[in-house]
């Protein structure tokens, strides 16, 4: 028959394996609406930039990453509540209440596409008065931008507002079809879009908004261990630019950082 000291030193073997057991089977789930090649559909063999990142760098620490595809309203809702991690790709404006490391994962360049027929280009706010504006609900484009959106939102001849889980597709379909007359999008997101949809260069470019906008991984304020996981994050992120990681990730879908 073992030992008491024995039985004691096995109890403790197999408690120490069950914690490690405890700590490998964490799971972290981020979402957010499809903006490849930022965040693509979930199925696919290269789910998007951010998510592999966040992939590879909770991997190091044994954290599981599960992601989703949301509408941007529904994902920024569920993460606030603590029901999901973490957004995908938002701005300190979208969610000014989220956590934040203090390295962006890239600048959101966001320029005005119109028809190859136009020649409408985007000088300032005053130049948007006789256009219909596609934009994504929930979205934020900066302050100005935002501020005018707000203003004119329920004037369809001023804004026409996208929403669900495809809705750049859709304001792309309403710019197509004579529906909205400029659609104001990330550059990388649009180029991929019309990629995909076998339509690339089908649009002009008219302008773009400055500055450029900084774009994280945004962590729930509800969630405890948020602050661990910007940490974790914030250090792999530094690691990635350092070692080459992140801009061979980049090169992988095509886009370099702005």
């Amino acid at each position: 028959m073992p030992s008491p000291c024995l039985l004691l030193a096995r109890g403790l073997v197999l408690m120490l394996l069950g914690f490690t057991g405890l700590a490998r089977a964490e799971t972290l789930v981020i979402a957010g609406d499809i903006w490849c090649p930022i965040n693509c559909q979930p199925d696919a063999e290269r789910p998007g930039i951010l998510v592999e990142l966040a992939q590879e760098i909770f991997a190091e620490a044994g954290i599981d990453v599960q992601y989703r595809a949301l509408n941007w309203a529904r994902t920024l809702h569920q993460v606030r509540r603590g029901e999901l991690n973490a957004a995908i790709g938002a701005g300190v404006d979208d969610a000014p209440d989220f956590l934040y490391g203090a390295t962006p994962v890239a600048q959101s360049r966001s320029c005005f596409y119109t028809r190859k027929d136009s020649t409408w280009r985007y000088t300032g706010l005053p130049s948007l008065a006789a256009q219909r504006l596609g934009v994504i609900n929930d979205y934020s484009y900066g302050d100005e931008l935002d501020d005018y959106i707000a203003a004119h939102r329920n004037d369809g001849e001023r804004i026409q507002i996208a929403a669900g889980d495809q809705a750049l597709a859709l304001s792309v379909d309403k710019l197509m079809h004579g529906r909205a007359d400029v659609v104001l999008e990330n550059t990388w997101v649009i180029q991929a879009l019309l990629a995909r949809q076998g339509h690339a260069g089908a649009l002009r470019e008219a302008g773009c908004r400055t500055p450029d906008v900084p774009i994280y991984l945004a962590f729930s304020p509800a969630v405890e261990a948020s602050a661990r996981h910007v940490a974790l994050f914030e250090q792999g992120l530094k690691r990635y630019r350092t070692n080459g990681r992140l801009q061979a990730l980049l090169r992988a879908y095509g886009v370099r950082a702005h």
